[in-house]
């Protein structure tokens, strides 16, 4: 019965992974890509979004409640999961032992960038706009704190996307999951090339 709850908790860690924590990554970075349009087009595509009705519902339901579970049980599966990392070097292992470590730093990335941004709004009334994350990077550490995490994140996702194509069945043989792994991984320098140009642009 232990393992069958595991089996059913590890399968809605994976799901809510792809949806609708992954959309949420790729809308959230295609949004402030805007940034390198300039400071109005990203302030007209965040105003958008803070225009949404029902943002504090639809915040809580479709990003935060998922994120949390995502990330408290992906902590514990980084904790308890046995890599054969030291015995088999494939490039699979590498990426298992990378899709962790990436969780574990995201868990500690993301809570500090909604500290920085949408904890802010709420306690000091600051507007999330343009200025908001130029000032943020106008550190350089911050920035590369930043670009750290957007390569982190794009790459927990795109892994991700890989293993949930796998555990869902959805690629068994052998070619069909070293087809995902190339897609996966071109996906990930494309997002990646997104998020880090759109973090650039507040330089």
């Amino acid at each position: 019965m232990a393992k069958e709850k595991e089996f059913y908790w590890r399968r809605l860690h994976s799901l809510l992974g792809l949806i609708p924590v992954g959309l949420f990554l790729v809308f959230h970075l295609l949004v402030n890509f805007q940034a390198t349009k300039g400071v109005e087009a990203f302030n007209e595509a965040a105003g958008l979004v803070e225009k949404m009705p029902f943002l504090l519902v639809l915040e809580w339901v479709v990003i935060y409640i998922p994120l949390m579970f995502h990330a408290f049980y992906g902590v514990y599966i980084a904790f308890t999961a046995k890599s054969n990392l030291k015995r088999f070097g494939t490039t699979r292992n590498w990426f298992f032992m990378l899709q962790r470590l990436s969780g574990i730093f995201l868990v500690i990335f993301i809570a500090w960038h909604i500290w920085q941004t949408r904890l802010q709004k709420t306690l000091a009334d600051a507007e999330v706009n343009y200025d908001m994350m130029a000032d943020i990077v106008s550190n350089p550490a911050m920035l590369a704190f930043y670009i750290v995490g957007i390569i982190a994140a794009t790459f927990h996702l795109s892994n991700g996307i890989w293993s949930f194509l796998v555990s869902w069945g959805i690629t068994q043989s052998k070619q069909s999951q070293k087809v995902a792994t190339w897609v996966t991984m071109i996906f990930f320098v494309l997002l990646s090339v997104v998020g880090v140009m759109a973090i650039l642009a507040f330089v």
